[in-house]
C-alpha cells in the first residue's frame, strides 16, 4: 500500500466533505443548526447527475445542483427562522424529504450509461515538489482545487470582513445585532441558503468529480452526517475543517485498502476475507462522529469548543437574552 496514493486519494474525497462542512459553518456560525446534510447533498448529487445525462455539461449540472439543495434548504429556513420550530426536528425532516425526492427523481439514474465529467489537470512546477506536489497538484479535479481556494477565503470573510463580523454578531448575540440594525433573519435566511448551495455542491462532486458515473441511495453513504460532527471538531474554523475532512478522506480510503491481501508496508493481512473485520473498520469514522456529537451537545464542553452562544436557538425580536 502506497501511502501517497491513500492521502493522495483522501484529498480528493475528503473534498466532498469539506464542501459540506464549509456550508454548515457558515450556517451554523448565523446561529442556525441543519442537519439535513445528508438529503441535500442526495439532491445536489442527483440534480448534478440528471442535467449533465440531459444537456452533456458537468458544469451546468453543478449549477443546477447548487441551486436545488439550497431551495430544499429554505424549507428549513422558513421551518425554524420564520415559524420558530425545533431546528433538530426540522433538520431531521428535511434530510428524509431530500432523501426521498432524490429517490423517486432519481429513478433509473444509474443505467444512463456515461456522462460528461469534471476536468482533472496538475498544476505544472508545483507538482514537481516530492511527496506535497504528489498528493496536492498531481491528476486532481478541478473541484480539489476550488476547495484550496475556497478555506482561505472563508476564513478571511469570516474574520475579517464586515460581512463576516455581522455574522458572527448574529449567531452570538442577536439582540445585540438587530439593536445596531442588522437584520437578523434576513442573515439567517442567506447562511441558510449558502450551506443548502455548499451541501449541493459536495453531492454534485460526487456525481461528477470523485464517484462520477452514477447515482443511487448510498450515492452519499453518510458523508452528510460526518460533516455535521465535523463543524464540531473543527470548532466552527475554516483551516480545521479542511484537516478534518482530509483526515476522514483518507481514512475512508486506508479502510478499503488494508482489507486486501497486503496491508501497511507490504505485510500480509491476517483478517483478509473476515466479513466482522471489514464491517468494524468501516464503522469507526461514523462512531467517531457520534462521539463528537455527544461531546459537542454538552452545553459547558460547547462553550469551551467556541461553539456560537446563539446556535439552534430561534431568535424572538423583543425577547430578553440572545
Amino acid at each position: 500500500m502506497d501511502l501517497v496514493i491513500v492521502i493522495q486519494a483522501g484529498v480528493a474525497s475528503g473534498t466532498v466533505l469539506l464542501f459540506a462542512t464549509l456550508g454548515e459553518l457558515f450556517t451554523e456560525r448565523s446561529g442556525v443548526l441543519n442537519l439535513g446534510l445528508e438529503g441535500m447533498m442526495l439532491i445536489g448529487a442527483m440534480s448534478a447527475f440528471s442535467v449533465t445525462v440531459a444537456t452533456g455539461n458537468p458544469w451546468l449540472g453543478l449549477v443546477v445542483a447548487m441551486l436545488a439543495a439550497g431551495l430544499i434548504s429554505l424549507i428549513h429556513g422558513f421551518i425554524t427562522i420564520t415559524l420558530q420550530s425545533d431546528q433538530v426536528v426540522s433538520g431531521l425532516s428535511v434530510s428524509f424529504l431530500g432523501t426521498g425526492l432524490s429517490l423517486v427523481l432519481g429513478e433509473g439514474l444509474s443505467k444512463a450509461g456515461t456522462i460528461s465529467l469534471l476536468p482533472k489537470f496538475t498544476i505544472p512546477l508545483i507538482s514537481q515538489v516530492p511527496i506535497l506536489g504528489d498528493i496536492f497538484f498531481t491528476n486532481q479535479s478541478v473541484m480539489v482545487y476550488i476547495g484550496y481556494l475556497l478555506v482561505p477565503l472563508s476564513w478571511y470573510y469570516i474574520n475579517r470582513t464586515r460581512p463576516g463580523m455581522h455574522l458572527r454578531a448574529v449567531g452570538e448575540f442577536p439582540a445585540a445585532a438587530d439593536a445596531l440594525g442588522i437584520n437578523v433573519y434576513a442573515q439567517r435566511y442567506f447562511y441558510t441558503f449558502v450551506g443548502g448551495i455548499m451541501c449541493g455542491l459536495a453531492g454534485g462532486t460526487i456525481s461528477l468529480a470523485i464517484s462520477p458515473g452514477w447515482f443511487s441511495e448510498l450515492t452519499t453513504a453518510g458523508q452528510g452526517w460526518i460533516a455535521v460532527g465535523l463543524v464540531i471538531f473543527s470548532q466552527w474554523d475554516p483551516y480545521r475543517a479542511m484537516l478534518g475532512a482530509y483526515t476522514f478522506g483518507a481514512l475512508r480510503r486506508l479502510i478499503l485498502d488494508i482489507q486486501g491481501p497486503t496491508m501497511l508496508l507490504g505485510f500480509s493481512n491476517p483478517f483478509y476475507y473476515n466479513p466482522y473485520y471489514g464491517f468494524f473498520l468501516q464503522m469507526l469514522p461514523y462512531a467517531f462522529t457520534i462521539i463528537v456529537l455527544v461531546l459537542g451537545s454538552r452545553e459547558a464542553m460547547r462553550k469551551r469548543m467556541g461553539a456560537p452562544a446563539a446556535l439552534g436557538l430561534p431568535y424572538i425580536r423583543g425577547q430578553r437574552g440572545l
